[in-house]
């Protein structure tokens, strides 16, 4: 008799790369063993999962915790923590922290910090700055490194990387997919004054669709030039949707769900500075344009832009006189990735199917991780279970983060995660951390 499975999944609805069925699914050594009809095979334990769906673990491939330099926000710890509260298996971590990640020993600082720390597993972008480019060659193929993160507007002090021949000079030291922001920073500044005090919806007038669309436009002219992939983050604008669809050979896109979910026109009078962020809620017209280019199958990946900020520097707290412009952008969204985008399901704006590839075999094609993002025998046992019946509404008080609010803050959503399970370790179930914080670094293929 063979050795028992050290746990077997019973009776869940899976979704995976051979559609969507009720199966068992069975895990050893932190890998899936076995999927099909296991009623007869032993295990040490055994997880009745009828009724729930039981997806490939969810990653969110773009995330702020803010550590080091700005923990009174949100630490490795803390976001991790509402991570996999929210059903993410794995975190992509960004490099404008303080000091940024621009060099080896602060990515290697990042790694010793998350070491024993955080609830689930994890990668850090190097940041591209002028002054480090003989730098970024091995940063990326450090273990635990997602890539290069390129910010060409939105940033401050050597993460700025604004000018073309900057830009060029980055795209030319390294191999792997750099990750880019693209707003045009020489049209920000040009527009900065058409800020209004206190009118947080003249924040999409000031950073426009133009500002983005310019800005993609001379990436992708770069990229042709210098034969480099990249990785659009954070796409606004139909405008930009219809360019990426040129460009698919070179350039993978992402998009937000607070971008798939509010719109401009009612967004910033209902939520005010809780919707601030870079790029920004845009009009219905772009968010629609978001939703045709992810039907088309252009977009990627998903990602939350988790990036957050005090209630009392958002200016939303009692007693803060913080207001627009002097409001800092960036919302919260790792723990709500899940939910927000299963009511999309629910709503019929999104298969299921869909949902699984933007959140696992999106990531797992776009940066080449190795043994993650499926829901197949040989790969991590990373789970993401939710029960699609589930209905509840979103507060504040439900946050794990240390900012303590959200922008869906009274919104009902249905669908919800259930269990959070890596590599075959459960460490959430039903609301609450089950398990020792045990992530580890993701390992990608180009790095192996």
């Amino acid at each position: 008799m063979g050795k028992p499975f050290d746990v077997i999944f019973r009776g869940a609805t899976i979704v995976n790369h051979d559609g969507i069925g009720v199966a068992d699914v069975a895990v050893r050594d932190g890998k899936t063993a076995a999927i099909g009809d296991l009623g007869q095979a032993d295990a040490r334990d055994y997880v009745a999962a009828a009724g729930l769906h039981l997806l490939p673990g969810v990653i969110d491939s773009q995330v702020h915790f803010r550590e080091p330099g700005n923990e009174h926000k949100e630490d490795l710890e803390s976001g991790s923590r509402a991570a996999v509260l929210g059903g993410v298996t794995a975190v992509f971590e960004m490099p404008n922290t303080n000091p940024p990640t621009t060099s080896v020993a602060a990515l290697q600082d990042k790694l010793d910090r998350a070491a024993g720390r955080m609830h689930c597993d994890y990668a850090f972008y190097a940041g591209a700055a002028a002054d480090n480019l003989d730098l970024l060659p091995e940063m990326e193929r450090m273990t635990g490194c997602a890539g290069v993160k390129l910010f060409m507007g939105a940033s401050t002090g050597s993460l700025l990387v604004a000018e073309d021949e900057g830009v060029r000079q980055v795209l030319r030291h390294g191999r792997r997919r750099i990750a880019v922001h693209s707003e045009d920073q020489e049209r920000l500044a040009e527009r900065q004054g058409l800020r209004r005090p206190g009118d947080v919806a003249s924040h999409a007038e000031w950073r426009d669709a133009e500002s983005a669309l310019r800005c993609t436009q001379r990436l992708l002219r770069l990229v042709r030039e210098t034969g480099r992939r990249v990785h659009v983050l954070h796409v606004t604008t139909a405008e930009e949707m219809t360019l990426l669809a040129q460009h698919k050979d070179i350039a993978t896109v992402e998009v937000t769900p607070q971008h798939l979910t509010f719109a401009a026109d009612d967004a910033y009078a209902a939520r005010g500075t809780r919707v601030q962020m870079n790029p920004p809620i845009r009009g219905a017209e772009h968010r629609a344009g978001l939703w045709q280019g992810l039907a088309a199958g252009i977009v990627d990946v998903l990602g939350s832009d988790h990036a957050p900020h005090t209630a009392q520097e958002k200016g939303i707290s009692p007693g803060s006189n913080a207001q627009y412009p002097d409001t800092p952008s960036g919302m919260p969204g790792v723990q709500t990735l899940v939910p927000v985008m299963l009511d999309h399901v629910a709503r019929g704006q999104l298969s299921l199917s869909r949902f699984v590839d933007l959140t696992a075999h999106g990531p797992q094609r776009v940066f080449g991780m190795a043994g993650k993002g499926r829901l197949a025998v040989g790969y991590d046992a990373d789970y993401t279970l939710v029960d699609l019946r589930a209905e509840r509404l979103v507060t504040d008080a439900m946050m794990a983060g240390k900012c303590g609010w959200t922008p869906y803050d009274g919104m009902r959503l249905k669908g919800w995660p259930v269990g959070t399970v890596i590599r075959g370790r459960t460490v959430m179930w039903e609301g609450q951390l089950v398990a020792q914080s045990q992530g580890a670094p993701v390992r990608f293929q180009e790095c192996l």
